[in-house]
């Protein structure tokens, strides 16, 4: 099942010309996510137990979270092309076999917290070609060569962002944006089916989701923000999930999401592993990212700490303006 369900992965990114270290790079993140996707579909232990350990960020790790992020390491370091990875569990750069092979950036599990309502859920992953630092440190989310994210729901999907420099192909030779296409795991996790060939964000789109919610309490412009798409008459569309939540302007192709801090609710997404693959993205569907501090694109934002936060605003470009 594995080879073919691989395979099937492999034959979309070859279609469009990616080359073949990248192609496997992403389609062992598929393997990765059909695994996760199993460890879901048989987790019963609702008491969000925790496996006594810390991660080098101080974070209280479930077993979960620890087994989601087991299979991807497995995975990647099975693909013979990834060099490095750190992940939001294992927050340290570990090597993962090849030589002048890829970096990756990974959040295994993204809103392990709301699995027991059994809400969608995801895994975010970015790539770095090597530039031969063997360290992820002072790289931007520009510099990847490809990002994706997975969302485990009533179906398994993988989105998958390909800046122009990686993708070409006879309908598109010369795409000046990259492509955004969306997979659907089929015919019982035996095979990857492209379910959505291209994905593109509209301008604008009375759609929002405010995370970091209590940031409102002390942060005047956060509030402020928030009063106007509820007198605006915005639909609101929010799990507490940053996977579902952007992925949702994904689908519907307009929105906004932020997930902003203040003095007493601090920022929560991590650059590296959550807000520059998913920020890649976004830009590439013809969206824009915002730090909240500064008029200034996510992707490029220098990483200067694994464990580094920032607070963010993600989708239709004249939402986020």
């Amino acid at each position: 099942m594995t080879n073919v369900r691989l395979q099937s992965m492999l034959d979309v990114l070859t279609g469009l010309n990616v080359n073949e270290k990248l192609a496997l790079a992403i389609a062992y993140l598929g393997e990765a996510t059909a695994e996760i996707q199993q460890i879901l579909s048989n987790y019963v232990d609702h008491s969000n137990a925790y496996v006594g350990t810390q991660n080098a960020s101080g974070d209280d790790q479930l077993h979960l979270d620890v087994k989601c992020d087991e299979a991807v390491f497995r995975a990647i370091k099975a693909s013979g092309v990834v060099s490095l990875a750190a992940s939001e569990e294992t927050p340290v750069e570990t090597p993962c076999g090849a030589t002048d092979g890829f970096a990756i950036g990974f959040d295994p599990l993204d809103g392990s917290s709301i699995i027991g309502a059994n809400f969608s859920i995801g895994s975010i992953f970015g790539i770095w070609p090597n530039n031969g630092t063997n360290t992820l440190l002072g790289r931007t989310g520009r510099e990847q060569v490809a990002s994706a994210v997975s969302m485990y729901g009533p179906r398994t999907t993988i989105c998958i962002a390909l800046p122009p420099a990686t993708v070409g192909n006879e309908k598109e030779p010369s795409s000046s944006s990259g492509v955004v296409m969306e997979l659907t795991l089929v015919e019982n996790g035996s095979k990857w089916k492209l379910s959505r060939e291209s994905i593109k964000i509209l301008p604008s789109g009375k759609v929002f989701a405010p995370g970091n919610l209590r940031a409102s309490n002390d942060n005047a412009n956060y509030d402020k923000l928030i009063k106007y798409w509820i007198a605006e008459r915005y639909t609101l569309r929010y799990t507490g999930g940053m996977v579902p939540d952007v992925y949702h302007i994904f689908v519907k192709q307009k929105g906004v999401f932020c997930n902003v801090s203040s003095e007493k609710a601090k920022a929560k997404l991590r650059l590296l592993y959550e807000v520059a693959p998913m920020g890649l993205i976004v830009e590439i569907a013809d969206g824009d990212t915002t730090h909240e501090a500064f008029d200034k694109s996510v992707l490029d934002v220098k990483l200067d700490d694994l464990d580094q936060r920032l607070g963010v605003c993600f989708g239709s470009k004249e939402e986020v303006a």
